[in-house]
Order: structure tokens, then sequence, then C-alpha cells
């Protein structure tokens, strides 16, 4: 996959995740404030058969001061019609003219002060009855005209309906009119009415109320109410006959959000989880698509380093034998000799390279078998300057050793750790362009003993020093192959040092030089 392409794919991906994210909230907002209209819906439902309530406990308590001005023997002062209305209707089927007679009357009384705790000495009080009539008169089938005399008439009475309920309220009204509210209604009345409301009408938080005269707050409300202008709910209470009061029944809902909230927390804890879902699953997607491309480039590198690497020592054997065949070198015994040893020396070389694949190979099927025993580490630091002394002294360097360690006795392989050391060794020789400068320090500390190979080669940079002991990772260095490798040396000493309960790390600033350091647990 090419690199535009791979970036195209991961960018595409990006957005429409994203644009999965920001149309989930989008859903669970819009949710969230069609909860809070349909709520706040419900709440006005309730406050208005509240405010019915409230008006009906008032008509009823005028309904029982009537009685009671009944039951005294008092009688109407006056009589009036408030509404009449007449009207005809004929029956072709049955030839019968009915007629239909409505009318609202009035009854006025007056009522001592005693009643009432408003200060005056006697007051109005109006009754209201609605009479219903229903009169039905023969019509003649000669002359077409009605008889006068009903053939049947039904009467109806009721106080309280939808028509005169109006009229009544007009009476009540004069008497509550200046009356305090808190003796009209008390906060345990309100507190029921509304409890019972919400219940119905499926509301099931905590509330605070008050009622309100203008914009004065009276002593009908809860303790904790306060008025807030975008969240209090209000709707007028003590209406008069145009439907108008200075009196105002409000609201407020502390937990509202949070309850409105719970009506959805479904809904957002499934979209939570199934976007979480979708997200590790797309990390997990990039990181092994980032991964995998870093592979294949890692193992392009691999290659064509192999490559490199065998193909030098084998243009060297070819050339060495050639040489041989010629008759003028087939019987100097030095250059065959010569030519020789140049041949077994590549081919050793190539045979190395080759082991270190395998190894690592091994290593990462566990299937390499080191058996440990007692060893003096400072043994095992001289035995390894000795395979790369000769290339140093070459180099007009050195290896200095430091071993002021007073134990040095490890649990370990002898073969595999002395390759440890050569393997940094070595890269201190690679990585140094002048003549290699190195020192080797050894110090206890507690039940460990420290190993330090220091160099002042080129050193490396802090993003280099992360992944040094990965395997297969090389420092890119554009165009130049002065240092020859595959990235498998380090990677073999971490796993070695690892399979020996130890610990290494690099230290290292770019054109100063690198330590890199061992830790390994002494035995007794």
């Amino acid at each position: 996959m090419g690199k535009k392409l791979f970036i195209l794919l991961v960018v595409l991906m990006s957005l429409s995740l994203i644009g999965i994210i920001f149309v989930q909230a989008f859903f669970i907002n819009n949710t969230l404030k069609n909860e809070g209209k349909q709520f706040t819906s419900d709440v006005k439902r309730s406050l208005i058969s509240v405010s019915r309530g409230i008006e009906d406990k008032e008509l009823l308590s005028y309904d029982r001061l009537y009685k009671e001005v009944v039951k005294n023997g008092r009688t109407p002062d006056t009589t009036e019609i408030r509404q009449l209305l007449i009207y005809d209707s004929f029956d072709e089927e049955t030839n019968q003219t009915i007629r239909f007679r409505n009318a609202i009357s009035e009854e006025s009384f007056k009522v001592p002060a005693l009643f009432f705790d408003i200060g005056t000495d006697s007051i109005s009080i109006s009754r209201f009855t609605n009479k219903s009539e229903t009169k039905v008169y023969e019509r003649s089938a000669i002359d077409g005209k009605i008889n006068l005399n009903p053939i049947r008439k039904f009467t109806d009475y009721s106080t309280l309906d939808d028509i005169s309920r109006l009229h009544y309220k007009m009476g009540y009204h004069k008497v509550y009119k200046n009356y305090p509210v808190y003796k009209r209604i008390s906060n345990e009345e309100v507190s029921e009415l509304l409890e019972s409301q919400f219940a119905i009408s499926g509301i099931n938080t905590a509330f605070e109320y008050a009622i309100y005269d203008k914009d004065l707050s009276t002593k009908i409300r809860s303790e904790n109410f306060e008025l807030n202008p975008e969240s209090t709910i209000g709707i007028p209470v003590f209406m008069d006959t145009e439907n108008k009061s200075d009196y105002s029944l409000y609201v407020d809902f502390p937990e509202r959000r949070k309850y409105l909230l719970s009506s959805i927390l479904g809904m957002i804890v499934l979209s939570i989880i199934f976007t979480s879902i979708i997200i590790l699953a797309y990390s997990s997607a990039i990181y092994q698509l980032i991964r995998q491309r870093q592979i294949s480039q890692i193992k392009t590198d691999f290659i064509n380093n192999m490559t490199h690497e065998f193909k030098t020592p084998i243009a060297t054997i070819n050339l060495a034998l050639d040489s041989i065949k010629n008759p003028k070198i087939i019987n100097d015994n030095e250059k065959v000799m010569r030519y020789l040893r140049m041949i077994k020396d590549e081919n050793k070389r190539m045979h190395a390279q080759v082991e270190n694949v395998l190894r690592i190979s091994k290593l990462e099927k566990n299937e390499l078998n080191i058996s440990k025993e007692r060893v003096k580490l400072h043994d095992l630091v001289e035995d390894a300057i000795t395979h790369v002394e000769l290339i140093v002294e070459d180099r007009k360097g050195y290896v200095k050793t430091h071993l002021n360690a007073d134990k040095s006795s490890v649990l370990a392989n002898e073969t595999h750790f002395t390759n440890v050391i050569v393997n940094i060794l070595d890269n201190a020789i690679k990585y140094s362009d002048n003549a290699p400068k190195i020192d080797v320090y050894t110090e206890n500390i507690g039940t460990n003993i420290l190993l330090k190979v220091s160099d002042q080669g080129n050193g490396m940079s802090k993003q280099v020093q992360k992944r040094v002991f990965e395997k297969f990772y090389r420092e890119h260095t554009g165009n130049v192959h002065n240092v020859k490798g595959h990235g498998l040396g380090l990677a073999y000493v971490k796993r070695i040092v690892d399979d020996h309960q130890g610990h290494i790390s690099v230290e290292s600033e770019k054109g100063k030089g690198s330590t890199f350091i061992i830790k390994l647990p002494l035995i007794s």
C-alpha cells in the first residue's frame, strides 16, 4: 500500500468516526431537549389541574357557606335572571314541536361579617342556579298550528354545571377578593395537590413551590424555593371571571436536569458503550495498520542489509577462488594459504550472521535452551574483550577495564552472556568514527552487580534510545552505509539479559557517546 493511499484511508476513517460521534451527541442532545419540552408540558398541564383544584375548593367552601345561610332561615333578597335561552325544534316523524328553555337565576343574601374575617359589617353572597326546561307541543296536521297546551314537560335544576360555574364564580370572587392568600389555602393543601397531580402525570422528582402576589412572595411557599427565570414554571391561580389574577403559582425542580438525564440514561449508556467499542476497534485497526507498515518497512530494510552483508563476502570468496585457479598463483603456497584464510574468514562471517538470525528466531519461539551455572562476571568481561581487542588495536583505540565490584558471581550461561558483552563492545567499535575508546566498569549495588560499557562514539538521540532494543530496528542514516548490520544484535542482548532476570538500559547523548548499563542479581 502506497504512503498516500494509507494516509488517505486513515483520514477518511478518522473523519467517519468523528462524524459518528457527533451524530450520536446530536441525537442525545435533541432527545434531551424533547424530553425537556415534554416535561414542561406535563408540568403546565398538572399546574392547570392544581389551579382548578384550588378554585373548586373555594367554590365548595362558598357553597357550604350558602347552605349555612339557608340553614339559619335566611331568605334571598332578590332574584335575577342572568341568562335566558329559548329555541324550538320540529320533529316531522312525530309531528311535534319541542321548545327548550334555559336560564340562570341569581339569589342574593346579606350575611353578617362573623362568617368572614375581612373587616366589614356584612357581605353579599349570591347563589346561582341553572334551570333548564323542555316542553313538547302537538301540531295540527290540518292547519299546522301549535296546540298551546304542552303534552309533556321536563324541568332540571343544577348548581355547579359548566354554565352556572362562571356566574357562581362571580359571587365567591367578591367575597375572597381581598382575603389573605394564606387564609384561602394552606401550604399542606398546595403540596398535596401538586404531589397528586405530578404523580398522575408521571413526574417523580423533588420540587419546590411558591405563590406570588404579583412580584411579591407570600407565606404559601416551600422552604427552599428560589425563583429561577430559566427553570421555574408558573401559572395564574385564583382567577376572576375574566381569567385574570394577581396571584401566580410557581414550581421549580432543583434536580430537573438529573431527572431528564435519568429518563434517557439507558440510551446514553448504550451509546457510550457502542461508541467506545468502535473507538477501541478503530484505534486497534489503525495501530495494526501502522505496525504492519513499520514491520513491512523493517523487513525490507533487513532484506536489503542482509543482501549487502552476504554479497560482499560471497564476492570476496569468488575472487579468492578465481585467484587460486590462476596457474601463476596455484603454485605459490603463501598466496594460496592467504586466499584460503580469506575464504574461511568470510565464511565464518556469513555463518555468524546466520546464527544471529537463528538465535533471535529461537528466542521468539522460546526454543533456545539456555542452561545457567555459577560464573564470575569479571571472567566473562575479560573473555569478551579478547574477541575485539585486535580490531580495537588495529583502529588505534583501547578498551580499559575498571572492575571495582568486590562480588561478581552470577547465575548465567557463559556462552550467551559472553555474546551479550561482545555485541555491546562491537556496537561501541562500529559507532565510533574515530579510534574507539571504551571503558568497562563494574560495581556492587546492594544484592546486584552493575556492568557499564561506555564509549566516546557517535551517541544517539532520545528517540533512538527508546527503540534501540527492538528487533530489526536500526537508526536511519540516509544513504550512508558505513555501519553494517540487521538490527538484531541489541534485540538479542535484551532477550538474554531478561532471561537472566536482569535489566539493561542505555544513556546517550548525540555526538558524545553512549553507556550501556546491565544490572544482574548476585548469588552467594
